[in-house]
């Protein structure tokens, strides 16, 4: 059985006042560190949120602006900040890159301390003043691979270490997803997926169909991970601010989270290297 969350404003409103998420799709849990940098002994933030965003060239400019300006404008909403003071430390940290080949991934906002409006507008500002790019190959497993030593950077700890990537095509370089995947979960950490799916997949690029599926049997995992899928290009804003209001709020589905298919012993709905396998053929390398 397959859930997905309801984008709109009934859910937004479940997730401000303690409700059930039946919405949530749950089928599955750089820098240089400085002498200085000392990691605390007891949580003081909420979650650890690492924010993944794919700008290979799949991702049209359109879609990259809308991306941008959809997590600058999550951050700061009212139902954001909303949901931040309802949490026990009534903060988060969160740091945000941007990803294409395995080895093209590029930090745009350091950790930065979210624990209100005045820090919301710094950091959607940061994200906004940064140029937009696009790079060449789509490698899910690279971002999380430079994902995960992200934490060790990180001064503060929080209750929950996520990682939240977007994108819209199949890991097609770099190692298998789930390779990755299964590391950075025996870590502990949390993995959630934005699969974008706003164009109909065809021949001359890496789309694919069931992307949604995908990402659920191959790139999340963790916890309470969820999945949110934008099929529409004007809904773009509104899940990415859906997705973070549930990473702040540390929800878990009222129905029972199911583990990953490797975690089940059953094949994936959808093949894990599609990516690779549609590379190969179109290109024989």
């Amino acid at each position: 059985m397959r859930w997905y969350v309801s984008i709109g404003a009934v859910l937004v409103a479940g997730i401000l006042a303690g409700g059930d998420l039946a919405g949530v799709a749950a089928p599955n849990g750089r820098g240089q560190i400085g002498p200085q940098l000392v990691k605390e002994e007891h949580p003081s933030v909420d979650v650890e949120l690492v924010l993944a965003v794919d700008v290979s060239y799949s991702m049209d400019m359109d879609e990259l602006a809308i991306q941008r300006e959809g997590y600058a404008q999550a951050i700061t909403s009212k139902e954001f900040l909303q949901a931040l003071k309802a949490g026990p430390n009534g903060k988060i940290t969160v740091t945000y890159f941007e990803w294409a080949a395995s080895t093209d991934q590029k930090l745009i906002i350091p950790w930065r301390v979210i624990d209100g409006p005045e820090s919301a507008d710094a950091v959607a500002a940061e994200i906004l003043k940064t140029p937009i790019r696009r790079a060449s190959r789509t490698s899910i497993s690279g971002a999380i691979q430079f994902a995960v030593p992200l934490f060790d950077e990180n001064q503060h700890r929080g209750l929950r270490r996520v990682i939240d990537i977007s994108g819209d095509g199949p890991n097609n370089n770099g190692s298998p997803v789930t390779i990755a995947r299964d590391a950075a979960l025996e870590k502990g950490i949390i993995i959630n997926g934005l699969p974008i799916m706003v164009k109909e997949p065809s021949y001359s690029t890496m789309d694919i169909d069931n992307l949604d599926m995908y990402y659920e049997d191959c790139v999340i995992g963790g916890p309470g991970s969820f999945v949110v899928t934008i099929k529409e290009r004007e809904k773009f804003k509104e899940a990415i601010r859906t997705k973070l209001l549930l990473e702040v709020a540390g929800k878990t589905p009222d129905r029972p989270v199911v583990p990953t298919a490797a975690q089940q012993n059953r094949e994936p709905r959808v093949n894990c290297m599609i990516g690779e396998k549609i590379w190969q053929d179109r290109w024989g390398r």
